[in-house]
């Protein structure tokens, strides 16, 4: 089991890192067209949405600031200050993250110059489908591999069996129950960042998709179905376990007043 849940984080994350890396011309190309006649603004704030705590987590951030280096040495530019969100539910590792800013920001130092705008980091806990920031204050959102994710289980998934997503078991019910929570939380996303961007402000978002428009295809299914498997083999082994020791126990109780009725001396 340790195998199979150790395969699908490495999955995951290296599908997060392709991810950014293939969207990385598309940051390119906004930070290009973001200074004006006056260059950027004085602090430049931007946040990453889902930011997990992996070993992707400051990849994005380098490249966008990487970017914005880049722009400011090909124009002649001021560079910056950074004010950078790094956002997730409560229950992320936001202390691994901060145990990397050192290294990072000795890379940053190195790398950039002291001329080069100071770069401040920040953790900002809470759902992404809800308000996060004050209005009209961030400059750029940036999410990867997150949004396709749901604030909730959609209500009344008991029909769904040991299935733990859409799958070709599923009654054609959920499929609805699904599409429906997502376009919920979706909307929602939508209304709070709308609120928080400056004008004119950009988002870069990715999300997890599929090729057939049936969602228990193959490409989109197989993944979800071994967990589901992974789970219904974890819950035997405990249920098996329960019933191991409740054998033991038995005999135990069974020992225990055979070796009180020898003694005598105490009722049981």
């Amino acid at each position: 089991m340790l195998y199979i849940d150790l395969k699908l984080i490495f999955f995951l994350q290296l599908f997060q890192e392709i991810t950014i890396r293939k969207m990385h011309p598309i940051i390119k190309e906004i930070i290009k067209g973001i200074p004006n006649l006056d260059g950027f603004p004085h602090c430049f704030n931007f946040a990453d949405l889902g930011c997990s705590s992996g070993p992707n987590t400051l990849l994005v951030v380098s490249n966008i600031i990487n970017e914005v280096h880049d722009v400011c040495k090909e124009k002649n530019l001021k560079s910056p200050q950074f004010q950078v969100c790094l956002n997730d539910l409560f229950g992320n590792d936001f202390n691994s993250i901060f145990k990397c800013l050192p290294m990072f920001n000795g890379k940053y130092n190195k790398g950039k110059g002291k001329n080069f705008g100071q770069c401040f980091i920040s953790g900002v806990p809470g759902s992404f489908h809800g308000r996060l920031f004050p209005d009209k204050s961030m400059h750029l959102f940036h999410s990867s591999g997150s949004l396709h994710w749901l604030s909730q289980l959609p209500e009344g998934l008991e029909i769904n069996g040991i299935n733990v997503y859409m799958a070709k078991t599923s009654p054609p019910i959920v499929f609805e129950m699904y599409r429906m929570q997502f376009q919920k939380d979706f909307t929602m996303f939508l209304e709070s960042r709308s609120k928080e961007i400056i004008h004119g402000g950009h988002m870069v978002l990715s999300l997890a998709g599929r090729n057939d428009v049936d969602p228990s295809c193959n490409n989109s299914s197989c993944l979800w179905e071994l967990f589901a498997k992974s789970l219904v083999d974890m819950a035997k082994e405990v249920k098996h376990w329960e019933s191991h020791h409740d054998t033991d126990y038995c005999k135990l109780k069974v020992f225990e007043e055979q070796a009180i009725g020898k003694q005598g001396s105490q009722k049981y």
